[in-house]
């Protein structure tokens, strides 16, 4: 597929939703390897614009574009992820409300998939600073790896959690525990930190099947003692792209078992849009908030958790 009909393709489809599906813009950074980004979070491809080169500590930026009055900064994804390509096209990015620009070497086309076609990284991968968040086979044979964007704006645009902003938040009294899943390191990261400060128990799954076999078996045990399930668990936080499972899925699952009557659950998910909101009430979702905002997740834990529980979150 040449350039133009991929800018095309993306702008076309990046409006789309669906259930436990998702569609990956496949692109190389001149190495052997070819990785794959999700079109939800791609606003537009272009051929590199001029750039401003501006002074920074961070070796990885390689400038700022002015895109439509927004001033954007420019991320050298190739020079980060140690390949070879000589930059050759930008790949627009919104991720939590922020956009900026990622510099690949080629574009190639867009892809649909299950998410149960997704998997996670073998362990050797998983370890490489914690880049790698899933990988697939594509029909060609080749292996396509989705990196931990999250990741990667964490370490080089510094969009991770600020723990000052948690000084001031209150701990609460919660006789159940927070269940999250997530397959981020860095968004489970923050989850980890805010609930700790807050004196909140807490369990965690890194994809949604293991969440749903985690939760089952809550859920069988807490028929066995005959106590009710919301006793144990206050509240479901789950990502929206997740390996084997979606956020969606696992949303729907919950939704569906009478077993889990009563316990909210919230959407944390670094995808923006009205779109992506409306698709998760559409499963039964009761929140959705955005990744990295300690702030705002505090308050809505604060919120979720007091006696007066889901009236708060709409």
């Amino acid at each position: 597929m040449d350039t133009q009909s991929v800018f095309t393709e993306v702008d076309a489809r990046t409006t789309l939703a669906g259930a436990n599906r998702l569609e990956i813009l496949l692109f190389n950074l001149g190495d052997k390897e070819t990785y794959g980004i999700n079109v939800f979070k791609v606003r537009e491809v272009l051929h590199i614009p001029e750039l401003t080169h501006v002074p920074s500590p961070r070796p990885h930026i390689a400038g700022m574009v002015s895109l439509r009055g927004n001033v954007v900064p420019v991320l050298n994804l190739i020079s980060f992820c140690g390949g070879t390509a000589t930059p050759s096209v930008m790949i627009v990015t919104e991720y939590n409300r922020h956009t900026q620009g990622f510099l690949v070497g080629n574009v190639e086309n867009i892809v649909r998939l299950e998410w149960s076609e997704v998997k996670e990284p073998p362990g050797m991968m998983a370890g490489q600073e914690g880049l790698v968040t899933a990988v697939t086979h594509l029909k060609d044979g080749r292996l396509a790896t989705i990196l931990d964007v999250e990741k990667v704006m964490a370490d080089v645009l510094e969009y991770d959690v600020d723990e000052n902003v948690l000084k001031d938040v209150q701990t609460l009294d919660v006789e159940g525990m927070v269940f999250f899943a997530d397959d981020s390191r860095v968004a489970r990261a923050q989850l980890e930190k805010t609930l700790q400060k807050m004196g909140v128990a807490f369990q965690f799954a890194v994809n949604g099947t293991e969440a749903w076999q985690k939760l089952e078996a809550m859920a069988e045990e807490a028929e066995s003692s005959g106590q009710p399930l919301s006793r144990r668990l206050a509240l479901v936080i789950t990502d929206i792209e997740m390996p084997e499972m979606d956020g969606y899925v696992l949303t729907k699952k919950i939704k569906a078992d009478r077993r889990f009557a009563g316990i909210p659950v919230v959407m944390h998910s670094s995808l923006s849009g009205n779109a992506n909101r409306d698709h998760g009430n559409s499963v039964g979702a009761d929140g959705f908030i955005s990744k990295f905002n300690a702030v705002e997740l505090a308050e809505l834990l604060k919120q979720q958790l007091s006696p007066a529980g889901i009236n708060h979150l709409h």
